[in-house]
């Protein structure tokens, strides 16, 4: 582990002692580079964002705009049936009951045999 520390670190203070005397010796060069390198990034990444969207939101924008032609309609029909029923409403609603809940029956008062454990 310590020798892995030791490479990293050399490679680190060559790395800065050679940007340090780029930038001495040459330093619209230096600049000139790293706008290119820069450039080069944004242009890869912007033609790799463009392709993605193409293939995956294709079929998503497709689907996503059927399901809300089909939730325009079905609300129009519920807008229109609600028109219509007016009449229904006047009558006092039943109340439902909330509990989803059943009660299960069993041998409570049945004791197991013990000796079979």
């Amino acid at each position: 582990m310590k020798a892995r520390n030791w490479i990293i670190s050399g490679i680190l203070i060559f790395a800065v002692v050679g940007l340090g005397s780029y930038l001495i010796n040459n330093p619209v060069g230096l600049f000139k580079q790293l706008l290119f390198m820069g450039a080069a990034v944004a242009a890869v990444f912007i033609i790799y964002r463009i392709w993605t969207n193409r293939s995956q939101n294709g079929r998503e924008r497709n689907a996503f705009a059927r399901a809300a032609k089909q939730s325009k309609m079905r609300a129009k029909k519920r807008k229109s049936s609600s028109q219509t029923s007016n009449h229904f409403r006047n009558r006092p609603l039943r109340k439902r009951s909330t509990a989803h809940l059943t009660v299960i029956e069993g041998k409570k008062s049945k004791k197991k045999d013990r000796a079979i454990f």
